[in-house]
């Protein structure tokens, strides 16, 4: 068996499978070349993480492509159902970057509320010649233990924000389409477990009314989750964070929102013009940014490459 890793593949998922006997392909093919590629290499398993697509055309030129596989959760950029109507077996890694994406979510809300993102921006320029005045414009900032974090989608990685929310002295609410009810753990360095219920609820406005600070954390969506009617129901002065999709959110609306100060912040690792984002988003102030790197951890990664492995090795014995 042959795998071309096109986005890579983590070096303890490659070992494994070199160790089952499996060769590992590491060449970095263009889109444009890819289908001769596979072909040529008579490759049997296509590794993709959000850059190689893996279309219909794709799919009927290499009939002897037997495995394609997604690091990570969102399979938006595979048809995945074509796939396997062709005979084709899709796999993935759902919970493998859930806790690196939970933890970017709060590294950006925790940078917003304390200014980081500004001040770090700013301190190499002016931090010689106007320490006080920024020392006195960053002072007005907010813990967030006591707050309430609102979490759109209950997910892997809803529910990693969630425990990282409830281990600051958050309160947290959670928005679904449906309710639905997890019982999530909170697992200790000394063996300590803590376990809580909770039920998301599928009241929009409620949920908007009550979130200081909100992060979406849903699959990619036909249409804005939110946009100007959302925007207009949220508390002012709220903090909001995408690591789901663009296009979830609409951001010339948030744009809007945050120059009439209804918005404090937001943070956007993820952009409805990727990767070309647009140039107000990229000098607004009021905007952590980060360039789509939501799963990209080597913790992370490494558990990506393994599951990856684990899953071809499987399906290779029955083949």
């Amino acid at each position: 068996m042959r795998v071309l890793a096109n986005d890579g593949i983590s070096k303890a998922g490659e070992q494994a499978l070199k160790d089952a006997g499996i060769e590992v392909l590491d060449n970095r093919v263009a889109q444009d070349h890819i289908i001769n590629f596979i072909n040529e290499n008579n490759v049997d398993v296509l590794l993709v993480r959000s850059a190689t697509k893996v279309r219909q055309d794709l799919i009927d030129a290499c009939p002897n492509l037997k495995i394609i596989g997604r690091g990570g959760i969102g399979m938006d950029n595979i048809d995945v159902e074509y796939a396997i109507e062709k005979g084709k077996y899709i796999i993935n890694t759902p919970t493998a970057s859930s806790k690196s994406v939970a933890e970017l979510v709060f590294g950006h809300f925790l940078s917003l509320a304390r200014f980081l993102h500004e001040s770090n921006r700013l301190m190499p320029l002016e931090g010689d010649t106007h320490f006080n005045a920024m020392k006195k414009s960053f002072s007005n900032a907010y813990e967030l233990s006591g707050k309430t974090l609102g979490v759109i989608g209950f997910g892997s990685i809803g529910q990693e924000v969630v425990k990282i929310g409830i281990s600051l002295g958050m309160k947290v609410k959670v928005l679904t389409r449906k309710p639905q009810t997890e019982i999530l753990s909170l697992n200790f360095f000394d063996g300590q477990a803590v376990k809580f219920e909770i039920t998301s609820s599928n009241d929009m406005d409620a949920f908007l009314k009550e979130a200081d600070f909100i992060s979406i954390n849903t699959p990619q969506t036909n249409e804005y989750i939110i946009d100007a009617p959302q925007f207009e129901k949220m508390k002012d002065g709220v903090y909001i964070v995408n690591t789901a999709r663009g296009g979830v959110l609409n951001e010339v609306a948030l744009i809007d929102f945050i120059e009439s100060e209804k918005v404090a912040g937001a943070a956007l690792d993820v952009f409805e013009n990727e990767p070309n984002p647009e140039l107000p988003l990229l000098m607004n102030p009021a905007l952590s940014l980060s360039p789509h790197v939501g799963g990209n951890t080597v913790d992370a990664q490494e558990k990506i490459g393994l599951e990856l492995a684990e899953q071809i090795i499987k399906l290779k014995n029955e083949l």
